[in-house]
């Protein structure tokens, strides 16, 4: 059963789901949203005999601590990596899944070496020149970040979910989704995060990307309007040992319309010896 858990990484706070108490860790990465994305999925994934772990970086969801400046860029969250790992006592290999800016995150993880990654799914992610999406990107200008209130954050908030989401939600989980942005420290972490979205950031990974025989899949929601799907198709045209799996009416967050399927193509590829 999925269950949330703390953990101290650098004198922070550090909120995680996970599911499973054995089997091969996988670490689920989220971007612009938190590790809710992932909760529909954990559970399917830990009956496979996987131990799936989606993480809150710092200043986002349920953990403590804030982001600030270049702390909140692609490599610079793939660097915290390996602190929490260590803090959770993994050693070794590990596989890796992205969601969104997350997806960026595990590719410069599986590029830059910090840790071992021997498996990596991107679902919905953010790759090439395909982010920020311009939701994001007008906060990237330093004067309009600036201008911006928590409740200014929690209503940008509120319509990226509704469109990521791609079909009806309620008002209850709405408000689950949006909660952690109500705190103004939550606030201005994800503030941070756009601020420092940048795709030079993904864009000079492809040489390395383009040498790695390290398994890849790619999961897509057909419909995402955010990270369309014809970033993915170039991918696995252009990196080795990729693949994609197409989730048919879906959006930018696959795992809140098809779980059993997403959970399932997941469970299969980290099951993999």
């Amino acid at each position: 059963m999925t269950a949330r858990a703390t953990i101290d990484v650098d004198g922070i706070p550090i909120s995680y789901l996970a599911a499973g108490n054995s089997g091969p860790l996988v670490l689920m990465l989220h971007g612009t949203y938190w590790s809710r994305v992932w909760q529909p999925v954990l559970d399917d994934i830990a009956a496979a005999g996987l131990r799936p772990v989606a993480v809150d970086f710092p200043g986002f969801g349920r953990s403590g601590g804030a982001l600030e400046g270049a702390e909140a860029s692609v490599p610079r969250l793939a660097a915290w990596i390996p602190r929490f790992l260590a803090a959770l006592g993994h050693t070794g290999p590990v596989m890796v899944a992205g969601h969104d800016i997350g997806g960026g995150v595990a590719q410069c993880l599986l590029v830059n070496g910090a840790v071992d990654v021997s498996r990596l799914a991107l679902v919905n992610a953010v790759m090439y020149d395909s982010w920020p999406a311009p939701t994001v990107a007008r906060f990237r200008d330093p004067a309009v970040a600036a201008a911006t209130s928590t409740e200014d954050v929690v209503a940008a908030r509120r319509e990226a979910v509704a469109k990521a989401l791609a079909r009806p939600a309620s008002e209850a989980e709405m408000a689950e989704y949006l909660q952690p942005w109500t705190d103004p420290r939550v606030a201005r972490s994800w503030l941070a995060l756009a601020g420092a979205a940048d795709h030079r950031h993904t864009l000079e990974l492809l040489p390395r990307l383009g040498r790695s025989n390290t398994p890849k899949l790619l999961v897509w929601g057909e419909d995402d309007q955010f990270q369309t799907i014809d970033y993915a198709e170039r991918f696995v045209r252009e990196i080795p040992a990729s693949r994609l799996v197409r989730i048919k009416a879906a959006g930018h967050i696959p795992m809140e319309n098809d779980p059993q399927a997403v959970a399932r193509t997941l469970a299969e590829f980290f099951g993999k010896p």
